[in-house]
């Protein structure tokens, strides 16, 4: 499974912006996938997971409310819609895949995205 993020850019404080992340190969369905971001000097965090249905999901406590992960397996692409964004939302995001569903654990994803910065001014 390839996959290819996309959307990011510069936004203001309280804004919105919609990643996407588009995979290829006839697999893509099977697998559960994720967002994950990664800000200078941080490790690399979940943000949000979505089950290879679309039926689970979850979220890290710092997004709930704010950030949306949805998918559409017939387009071969994952979405998270990302509301009311803060300047601490600023960092490079990348879509992940992975056959555990809804894990937060970096090293359970196997195929990644290039990533897409988002940043968001105070």
């Amino acid at each position: 499974v390839q996959l290819q993020a996309s959307g990011g850019g510069l936004v203001q404080a309280g804004g919105s912006l919609r990643l996407s992340c588009a995979g290829s190969g006839r697999t893509f369905s099977t697998y559960a996938m994720g967002w994950f971001r990664q800000a200078p000097g941080k490790e690399r965090e979940l943000v949000a997971a979505i089950s290879w249905r679309g039926g689970s999901t979850r979220y890290a406590d710092s997004v709930k409310g704010r950030f949306t992960i949805s998918r559409d397996n017939a387009k071969n692409t994952v979405y998270l819609q990302m509301n009311s964004l803060k300047p601490e939302d600023t960092a490079v995001y990348y879509c992940a895949a992975t056959l555990r569903s809804n894990s937060i654990v970096v090293s359970d994803y196997v195929y990644w995205g290039q990533g897409t910065l988002v940043t968001v001014s105070s």
